[in-house]
């Protein structure tokens, strides 16, 4: 069900240059009644989650009675255009990084983003951006995939951290191992200062939550981890999240975004919805970890998930 070749990669791109979605002309005005067409295309960006996601959502669909197929395309400036134009129907998307790229692409690279720790604001600024594109967001679930932070759980331990607010208000000087680009980004190394009163004295420069990065912290090295919430490899580095109990990081809950004239019917969202209150962050997590450290096909692992929940027979 998975197209990863050069040929599919090279037709996808042929058909997103022929057919970009709604004229800028027709901006702004959303004409076309909801469609419901019997075969979906599912698209993945390629990593493992988005895999996953994608499998999920074309089982749930081909429950409702689609007919269903799923196209790999490991790039948002590719995909995206490629789902206005209804080449791909339907997308696992994260609101708030979702939102802050669509105003990019409509506003410029410099406007001010939009998504936000706030769900329904992050929400309602997305809808907006996405309707003149013919794009529908259907209702986030509960699963959120934002970027955590991670500290060796002897270290949470000896100094009593279950929060980012413990680990500020414990004063200590912690080095952070994380992408280099982390010593300016709001949500990283200055906001874990500005909200957290974090005493930040360096980044390492290994990553975003990479295999270096942890077995710096489980070393010693560093005290804490740039990662994700969704992150399926903590307990083997013997790590642990902190909890933003401020907020500092955006709500990036999953979403499906379909094409409203090819799959904005209410029986997808409906097909899609049964999910929402269902897959928790925990559950992505533990479905990463199948496929990244257990070696099951995303495939597989969609299909017990969905089973063991009464989602599928």
């Amino acid at each position: 069900m998975r197209g990863r070749t050069a040929a599919t990669a090279a037709a996808l791109l042929a058909l997103t240059a022929c057919t970009a979605g709604p004229s800028l002309e027709n901006r702004g005005q959303v004409t076309a009644s909801p469609g419901d067409s019997h075969h979906l295309t599912i698209g993945s960006a390629g990593f493992t989650e988005s895999d996953l996601l994608a499998q999920i959502y074309a089982q749930l669909l081909n429950r409702a009675g689609y007919r269903t197929s799923i196209l790999t395309v490991a790039n948002r400036e590719l995909y995206e255009p490629a789902l206005e134009s209804g080449r791909i129907d339907v997308v696992p998307e994260y609101a708030a990084t979702f939102a802050d790229w669509l105003n990019a692409k409509t506003h410029g690279a410099d406007a001010k983003p939009v998504g936000s720790p706030d769900l329904d604001a992050t929400m309602k600024a997305l809808r907006t951006l996405a309707a003149p594109r013919g794009l529908t967001v259907l209702p986030p679930g509960r699963a959120v995939d934002q970027n955590a932070f991670a500290v060796s759980a002897g270290y949470a331990r000896r100094h009593g951290l279950e929060t980012l607010g413990d680990l500020g208000a414990a004063k200590l000087k912690v080095r952070l191992a994380a992408g280099d680009e982390c010593v300016q980004r709001p949500y990283c190394a200055p906001g874990l200062k500005k909200v957290y009163g974090i005493d930040i004295t360096g980044v390492d420069p290994k990553g975003v939550g990479t295999t270096q990065a942890k077995r710096a912290v489980q070393d010693g090295r560093d005290q804490m981890v740039l990662t994700t919430t969704t992150d399926a490899t903590l307990d083997l580095f013997g790590l642990v999240l902190l909890a933003d109990d401020r907020h500092l990081q955006n709500a990036d809950y999953v979403v499906p975004v379909v094409n409203r004239s090819r799959a904005g019917s209410e029986r997808v969202a409906r097909a899609l919805g049964r999910l929402n209150g269902v897959l928790t962050t925990k559950d992505l997590a533990r479905l990463n970890q199948q496929v990244d450290a257990w070696r099951r096909l995303p495939a597989d692992v969609a299909r017990t998930y969905l089973k063991d929940k009464g989602l599928l027979k």
